[in-house]
Formats: structure tokens, sequence, C-alpha cells
């Protein structure tokens, strides 16, 4: 069964030439991506209508709301007020949007109140789950391209509680004499790798991660640290740049605890051969946990460690594939909105990342956009 998307080049010559009278305004190119991209994402499938009401104003229809959000994410409007001025003065947009007339329009509240209704719901990441499922589970996908991103915020960090013990490093040497040292809690990474690989406990893990916004710290890429206070964001990414999962954590996560959780949510929703990581990966845990889900792990290992060795020919060929995270992160903050953030609070940062990744996967789909 044929989509409508799969032979709009057709159509488009013959049957669809639209009338002026529809848009007088006219069409851009930036418009046709934008119907491209609502011919994708099963909105109406997805996300209920207005339903019906009391005595007082009617519901604005959700649907309508999360064009326009993802239409956001596509003209790069930096924040909401910029979105519906746009939407006053452009008539083509306001009506794929699906309102007629400049007073339909919703205010920049009406659209914050749905922007945090959608972001408590997690209705973007069903989205795009369902895009994954219709469009990618049904193929075999060769790498899964793993990485995170810095996402600055404009919010402040929370302070620690009073009262709380000190964290730092544990006290290295013998124990002092007469006393017996306790054995060493497990770390994070062994209590995920020894967790059963469910769909439940996935879920559980991903929860217990942290994402509170606080300061990250990093090499960047001429080897110099770089600070920010904000989030990351960890993606896996197909052959093509499609992504297949994304998360949203505290800046001051490392990569590796997001490793485990991600690569089984993944092999949940497609089949896939070899995992890529870099070097912030190179933990025997995260291998096996590879290993374990029928994956073949390809992580450089630590020229300082005694057991580097580097890759063989055809792994250090397939690990060139991994270049299609860096273009990713790099369209993700520069085109759809990466760095225009303004909202604060974990779930609405993961729901403005995700419109961006929600219109580069479509992009993807139809090629006016490469990762």
């Amino acid at each position: 069964m044929c989509t409508l998307s799969q032979h709009w080049a057709c159509f488009q010559q013959t049957l669809f030439q639209l009338p002026e009278e529809v848009f007088p305004a006219g069409i851009t190119p930036r418009h046709q991506q934008f119907m491209w991209l609502l011919d994708w994402i099963p909105i109406h499938r997805l996300v209920a209508g207005p339903s019906s009401c009391g005595p007082g104003r009617p519901p604005h229809d959700r649907r309508l709301l999360l064009r326009a959000l993802l239409a956001k994410a596509l003209f790069e409007c930096p924040t909401t007020e910029a979105l519906q001025e746009r939407l006053v003065v452009d008539r083509t947009l306001r009506r794929l949007c699906g309102w007629e007339s400049r007073k339909d329009v919703p205010s920049s509240s009406t659209f914050s109140r749905a922007f945090a209704v959608f972001a408590a719901e997690g209705q973007l990441e069903q989205l795009h789950a369902a895009l994954v499922r219709d469009q990618v589970a049904s193929d075999v996908v060769w790498h899964v391209s793993r990485d995170s991103t810095a996402i600055p915020a404009r919010e402040r960090a929370p302070k620690p509680p009073d009262g709380s013990p000190p964290t730092g490093p544990r006290r290295r040497g013998r124990p002092q004499k007469g006393t017996t040292s306790s054995p060493a809690p497990p770390t994070r990474l062994q209590r995920q790798f020894a967790t059963p690989n469910t769909p439940r406990e996935t879920d559980a893990l991903l929860a217990e991660l942290p994402k509170a916004c606080d300061v990250g710290c990093k090499l960047n890429s001429q080897g110099e640290r770089a600070r920010w206070r904000g989030y990351k964001f960890h993606v896996d990414l197909g052959d093509d740049g499609i992504p297949l999962f994304c998360l949203t954590t505290s800046a001051s996560m490392h990569d590796s605890q997001a490793a485990i959780p991600m690569s089984r949510r993944t092999a949940e929703r497609v089949t896939s051969w070899y995992d890529l990581m870099d070097a912030a990966y190179t933990t025997k845990e995260i291998r096996a946990n590879s290993i374990a889900l029928g994956h073949v792990p390809i992580i450089p290992g630590n020229p300082r460690h005694r057991d580097y060795a580097p890759f063989e020919p055809d792994r250090a060929r397939r690990f060139t594939h991994r270049g299609v995270v860096e273009r990713f992160n790099s369209l993700l903050k520069d085109q759809f909105g990466g760095r225009t953030l303004r909202v604060r609070g974990a779930a609405k940062v993961h729901a403005h990342l995700m419109c961006g990744v929600l219109v580069i996967f479509a992009a993807v789909l139809q090629g006016w956009a490469t990762a």
C-alpha cells in the first residue's frame, strides 16, 4: 500500500496544481517541506481532536496546535511569540496548520499550555516511536551510532539539600589498622547489566537516570574542557541518519550511564547488527550488553590502557559510519531548534528537542536534509 508522499513528485506535476484561490500568497519550498512533514507524521492517528465540553469557549484542536509547534522547528522560530507572528502574516502556513483567518490563531499562552500538556503526556515521544515502527521496524539497520551533545539551558541548577552527605571520590589505599573495609556497592552500569532485559525493566532504568538541570563538562573537538549549564541529549541513529531513540538527561551524567537502557530500547524497535560508540563507552558492561543483544560492539579503546589494540581494517571501515551522529547533532542545533531553547524543566526541554527530531526524521525520509 503506497502513501501519498511516495507519489507526490508525480502528482505535483499533474493532479495537484493548487489553485491561487486556495493559497493566494503562493507556496515556497519550505511550505512544501511542511506539507511533506504533515504527510509522514501520524498526528491525527495519535492525538485526539477536540472533545465536547460544557458552557464556555470550546477548546482548541490539539492537532492543529501540534502542527504549529512542528512548524516552529521547521521555520526556525526562536520563540512562541515569533511563531504566532509568523502565523498571522503567513497565510499559506496558517492554512496548512488549519486556521483560516488571523483571528483564529491562538494566543502565545494557549501554545504554551498546549506544549506543557504535550511534554507531560509524552506525545511527541509517542509520535517518534510510531514513525520508527511504521517506517524502519520492517527493515534491518546495520549500524546504530550512539552519542550525546550538550544542550545549554536558561535555568539555574538546583542546590543540593542541606545536610546531604558530601559526594566525592572514594578514599584509596589500604584501610586503617583495626578497621574492615565494606565492599563497594555495585555501580550503576553493573546494576543495569544485571537487570533483566524486559520492556518494563528498561522503563525503570530510563526513569532512574538523572534529568535535573546541572553543570556539565566535557572535552570539545579542540581537546579543551567545555562547561555548560543545562542538559545532555542522547541519540541512537540508523545508517541514513534516522533517529531511532532519543533521551534527555542531566548535563553532569556520563555518556556511558545511558548506553545500556538506550541499546535495549532501540533493540525493541529495530533489528540491528553493529553498535558504534566512541571511547566514552569503553566499559566491559556495555560491550557485554551489546553482545547479549546479538550485536557487534565497535568501540575504540583507550590508548593509555595496557590491553589497547587498534581496530581491524573491516571494523575501522564500519566505524566511519559513526560520523552520521555528529552531523545529526549539528543539524539539530543549527537548523531545528537545538540552540533556541526557551523552556525550563527536563520534560519541556525534551519535548522541544523532539520537535526538531521529528522534522529531521521526515527530512531524511524525503531526502531534503541529510544527517
